[in-house]
């Protein structure tokens, strides 16, 4: 399996992003080298998540992300991402064809010169395209706004759509979801009071029943303009199919007069009236091979041969599944959409003791929120006065509900379930855990699977195909077989267009993946696109971080040794003094067993050395504490403790004194996962870890892991890693790690998977999947659904191009009607569209 590539640039960020620090002595790499990569452990403020140091990627390399405005060529789109990243000084490139953001990462020298460089090679491929420096662009004044379109069923007008508006001048970019009808539109402030109108204009020119719905700002004139324009948008089909029958049932009267077509074509013209419009549309605007032009096509053939009657009744059974289709796939949506139904609608802001209803858009950072049994938890925040219950389901698919009092962290999402709640906010809206997470789902099928691909690409040139078969088909049988007529053949090559729509696969391989991604998001797991999705349907090798992934990451002081010197007590006092600096969740666990008061003023000329331990004076007393490579290399005469858990050797006036060791407790899930991917046929399944190999040992016995290695730093595991995806074949291999500590290697892999997702921005951030609680056994789950995915796309597949050349073969001798060819295309879409929904019933 060709290996899914990811920018390094998505870990950069999160870096920068956490430069603010304001902690000097943050363990930036691991500095006890005990393998624990606990981010959240580390007890910093909000604004710090570091947890390693990457200050050598910062400094030479940067990141820019461009819009190729423009870009509708996908072959090209590749050219253009091969050119680059080919480039000296290019480190990585990825250009998301679907959204048009080119990202590059490169070296610090080209940073002067990226944006030509960049610019000529687009231009040499694509003249007509602009490149435009996002960067740039919000230094400037621009907008975004999102718009629901209710009631688009037609992925190639969604196509259709997605481009015009993309071309328009202002427009910066514009992104249109089919499977969640969201429209993401980036434009400049200019714009900003006419783009609802404009939007408005091009989709009701390409599909007039179509309603744009803004569902950013819910601007009232939105709002009222819809309703204005959509007060006369009834269903008018029941009316046209009457008056289509009954012009047809006078036309069969009539028929042996001379005027006895007239009712017919009457009949025709009254429900073909929209797609023959339609169509006439798209051939000016030089979009011609699309299912109108197919039915207008194919029709007109049968009344040319004055097949009035079949003519009529494709157009009518035609509109009919039409609008069964796109019933089919409305319910569908919503089926999927209330799977992650967490967007809360307002927020009771608490000001000079009133308490007011307010979007959740205008509450600020420090402001003091009410949420009342049976409200959403809307914005996330610390509770300040309050107990309660909340569920967490929606989020975590956790059943059993969480127990929140004063100081503790609560999560926009949860639904409070019994008591009232005082909470103060820390994140905005927009920052906040459930709009990071509700935009993840929506943007997760930007980044399509293998088969989504393919399935386009076919579609593509599947039509013309079939439509040059169809001439073929009309022209070359009366030419060559004498007793063979015009007529006959005109008939059959008619229905050959009728079922060469490719519908069926269009709009059920990605809703069916779009449903595995709902799905996944339902059971707690968000997978990031439906390219991971598929990757986890093969997977081979499963490799995991120990500490925090495997074991729970909360330290306790197991053991304290020391020598004759000193007493238990007093050498505590002496290493929780020294270690009191340090935010690893060692150091804290080693203060928190000391139960004196630490006295900073004893401390002078702390040094922390990255990945070894720390130093000071303590009390006038020169402390060193850390591993056992940290007294070594000092000269110190230390004999290795074979105390299981992490251990911490300490030396005093360059004398060693004694250890203290830690545990760390394994998980109860850990097991019941490990038994499970056996079931499911992954035996490869490897840990690493930065502990020492006694820690390991115990650990890999408990849960029965056969491959394991110890003693590693963070870029040793990369090249752990790095071997295993060389012997890996052309399975997936999956390294599941707990956040941000464990960012180069998720990106490595073919999928990374994070742990403890609920309130980890670096967490969701570095992760292609993120487990939304702490639980491995999760990931069971998400490897079911993506192998349930698959074989009901594959299903999709097989049935829809089954019955195609069924019916193929059938017309090409005579013997399928022409309804029977609207069978083979919208029939055979509904069915897909529900068998897709097969994919949310979670077993």
């Amino acid at each position: 399996m060709t290996q899914i590539r990811k920018s390094k640039s998505k870990i950069l960020n999160v870096y920068n992003s956490s430069s603010n620090c304001s902690n000097n002595h943050c363990d930036k790499y691991n500095h006890h080298s005990c393998g624990c990569s606990k981010a959240n452990s580390h007890n910093h403020s909000n604004s710090c998540e570091c947890s390693k140091d990457f200050s050598n990627i910062n400094n030479n390399y940067y990141t820019k992300e461009f819009i190729l405005k423009g870009l509708n060529c996908t072959n090209c789109a590749n050219k253009i991402e091969r050119n680059i990243r080919k480039l000296d000084g290019i480190t990585n490139s990825s250009l998301n064809f679907s959204t048009s953001r080119l990202k590059v990462e490169f070296e610090k020298k080209l940073e002067s010169t990226i944006y030509e460089i960049i610019n000529k090679i687009v231009t040499n491929l694509e003249p007509d395209v602009d490149v435009i420096d996002t960067s740039i662009v919000l230094n400037n004044d621009h907008s975004t706004k999102e718009f629901t379109l209710k009631g688009l069923n037609c992925t190639n007008c969604a196509n259709k759509i997605e481009r015009n508006i993309k071309n328009l001048d202002g427009v910066i970019n514009s992104s249109l979801n089919f499977s969640t009808s969201k429209l993401k539109v980036e434009f400049e402030k200019k714009l900003e009071s006419t783009i609802y109108e404009t939007i408005t204009k091009i989709v009701t020119n390409l599909e007039p029943d179509v309603k744009v719905i803004d569902t950013i700002s819910n601007l009232n004139k939105s709002n009222s303009y819809n309703n204005k324009k959509n007060k006369n948008n009834i269903n008018t089909l029941p009316i046209k199919m009457i008056l289509t029958l009954a012009f047809m049932g006078l036309g069969f009267l009539f028929k042996k007069e001379s005027f006895g077509f007239i009712p017919f074509l009457i009949g025709y013209f009254i429900i073909s009236f929209s797609i023959m419009k339609k169509s006439i549309k798209n051939i000016i605007k030089g979009e011609i091979f699309d299912e109108n032009f197919l039915m207008v096509i194919a029709t007109l053939a049968a009344i040319s041969v004055a097949e009035y009657p079949e003519a009529i009744m494709v157009m009518l059974l035609y509109q009919v599944g039409e609008y069964f289709q796109g019933r089919a796939v409305e319910s569908s949506r919503k089926s999927i959409s209330d799977l992650m139904d967490i967007r809360p609608d307002y927020a009771n802001l608490k000001s000079n003791n009133k308490i007011k209803k307010v979007s959740p858009n205008k509450v600020s950072v420090g402001d003091i929120i009410i949420v009342k049994p049976g409200e959403k938890v809307p914005l996330d925040g610390i509770v300040i006065e309050g107990n309660s219950s909340v569920d967490t389901k929606a989020l975590t698919g956790e059943s059993i509900p969480k127990e929140v009092s004063k100081n503790t962290s609560i999560t926009s999402g949860f639904i409070n379930i019994d008591g009232l709640l005082t909470i103060r906010v820390t994140k905005t809206f927009g920052e906040s855990a459930v709009s990071k997470i509700l935009d993840l789902v929506q943007n997760a099928t930007s980044k399509k699977a293998k088969t989504e691909l393919r399935i386009t690409k076919f579609a593509k040139y599947y039509t013309p195909i079939v439509v040059l078969i169809a001439v073929l088909l009309t022209i070359i049988p009366p030419i060559f077989i004498p007793s063979q007529t015009f007529n006959t053949w005109l008939i059959r090559g008619a229905t050959f267009l009728v079922v060469s729509c490719p519908c069926a696969l269009v709009i059920s391989i990605p809703m069916s993946y779009f449903a595995g991604l709902g799905a996944s998001s339902k059971s707690g797991v968000l997978v990031k696109g439906g390219n991971y999705l598929e990757a986890l349907n093969n997977v081979g090798t499963l490799v995991f971080d120990k500490t925090g992934t495997l074991t729970k990451g909360n330290f306790k002081v197991d053991k304290i040794v020391s020598s004759n010197d000193f007493n238990k007590d007093d050498f505590l006092k002496y290493v929780a003094h020294v270690e009191s600096f340090s935010t690893h969740p060692i150091a804290v666990s080693i203060v928190s067993e000391f139960n004196g008061t630490i006295n900073k003023d004893l401390i002078k000329n702390y040094k922390e050395i990255r990945g070894k331990g720390v130093e000071a004076l303590v009390d006038g007393k020169l402390v060193s504490s850390g591993n056992l490579k940290f007294l070594r290399d000092k000269g110190i005469t230390v004999a290795e403790s074979d105390a299981f858990g992490t251990v911490i050797y300490t030396a005093i006036d360059n004398k060693y004194i004694g250890f203290i060791s830690i545990k760390d407790e394994i998980k109860e899930d850990s097991k019941k996962a490990i038994l499970g991917f056996k079931k499911l046929d992954i035996n490869n399944i490897v840990m690493l870890t930065g502990d020492r190999k006694i820690t390991a040992v115990n650990v890999s016995k408990e849960l029965s892991i056969s491959n394991y290695k110890y003693g590693l730093l963070p870029n040793e595991k990369v090249s752990e890693v790095e071997n295993l995806i060389k012997n890996k074949g052309n399975k997936s291999l999956v390294f599941v790690g707990d956040g941000i500590n464990d960012a180069p290697v998720l990106a490595r892999a073919d999928v990374g998977i994070a742990m403890g997702g609920v309130g980890s921005d670096a967490a969701i951030e570095a992760a292609d999947v993120v487990i939304m609680n702490d639980a491995p056994s999760k990931i069971i789950n998400a490897i079911k659904i993506a192998k349930k995915t698959k074989r009901i796309a594959n299903e999709n597949i097989f049935m829809s191009i089954l019955v195609k050349l069924i019916i193929m073969v059938l017309a090409l001798f005579g013997l399928a009607p022409m309804w029977l060819a609207i069978f083979g295309d919208v029939g055979v879409s509904i069915i897909a569209v529900f068998n897709a929904m097969r994919i949310l019933k979670i077993n």
